[in-house]
């Protein structure tokens, strides 16, 4: 055997070399640079505050809809003391949130985007700029929710089957 290439494969290895330095050249460049989020609409926004313990998929710049509306976004992400995430939301000024709100995070259809789905409380009382959401929901992992279909269906096929050798 011989241990030399041919030209075609020394030119096919020399552009993959240069295509995945590119692309760890961009990727580099994206965890880099900060992720400040700019509104298009430049209007006059108020922060709130949301404290899940898992967010897997929400990520800074994701919408915040009240039914189905959009009415912000997610501008900050950080840990507390205990290892839960605090998102910072920025809400069009004028929309009124009662305190007794919570806030989920949602998809966007079963491989869409994540985004955070205020459901309005019945309070007369409303949260005030800088506050936090009192009740929240954390992501529902898609393979979790794959996980207890397949169990309950497993189950439903046992027992059908017990039943039919009785």
């Amino acid at each position: 055997m011989s241990d030399t290439y041919t030209r075609e494969e020394t030119q096919s290895f020399k552009v993959g070399a240069c295509v995945a330095l590119v692309i760890l050249a961009l990727i580099g460049y994206d965890a880099l640079t900060s992720k400040d989020v700019e509104h298009a609409d430049n209007g006059k926004y108020y922060s709130l505050d949301a404290r899940f313990g898992r967010t897997d998929g929400l990520l800074v710049g994701d919408a915040v809809r009240m039914a189905g509306v959009t009415i912000g976004k997610v501008v900050a992400a950080r840990l507390d003391d205990h290892f839960n995430a605090i998102m910072t939301l920025d809400i069009k000024e004028g929309v009124q949130i009662p305190d007794d709100s919570s806030a989920s995070i949602v998809s966007s259809g079963i491989l869409g985007s994540k985004y955070i789905e205020i459901e309005p409380g019945g309070s007369m009382d409303n949260l005030q700029p800088g506050s936090e959401f009192s009740y929240t929901q954390d992501a529902m992992v898609i393979e979790e929710l794959l996980d207890r279909i397949i169990s309950i269906g497993k189950a439903n096929r046992n027992a059908d089957a017990k039943t039919e050798q009785k």
